[in-house]
């Protein structure tokens, strides 16, 4: 399993970068031609809603994404800094029964319901996409099928 992992300070324009290296990772993995934009559309999202919780929380800590080439999935982390004022300390983000974790309390007031557009958009253009946050902040996963997988089914 091969993982690429980028770490950069939360500013927009570093977003674009973010977008390319996914999918040039995505592409050597094995991901269709036809999903590639898809991958950069959603990667661009889940970077730029990273990137807008840690300005609008005053965090410094980078933004982090982990792409990895697993045996019949490629698959993106996108994580963020900002600790769900809901968690328990103690507890590093379990999603509900759902699969995936509701909006963090309080988005409304905080500006942040283009987090939710965010999301909304990033659930279009994934299938199989997960939400978590907890006292250690947020994770996306998002992952697509490699062609070596839709080949064996």
């Amino acid at each position: 399993m091969a993982t690429v992992e980028l770490r950069f300070s939360a500013q927009p324009e570093h977003v674009r970068t973010a977008r390319l290296v996914a999918a040039a990772v995505a592409r050597r993995a094995g991901v269709d031609e036809a999903v590639l934009d898809e991958v950069r559309l959603a990667v661009g999202e889940a970077c730029s809603r990273a990137v807008g919780l840690h300005r609008s929380h005053g965090i410094t800590a980078p933004v982090s994404v982990a792409l990895t080439e697993e045996e019949k999935a490629f698959s993106i982390e996108v994580g963020d800094s900002v600790p769900d004022p809901g968690a328990d300390p103690a507890e590093s983000g379990a999603p509900d029964a759902s699969g995936s974790c509701p909006a963090r309390p309080g988005s409304e007031a905080d500006g942040e319901g283009e987090d939710e557009m965010g999301l909304a958009v990033i659930s279009g253009l994934v299938d199989d996409v997960e939400v978590r946050s907890g006292a250690g902040g947020g994770v996306i996963r998002m992952s697509w099928p490699t062609a070596d997988a839709a080949v064996r089914s």
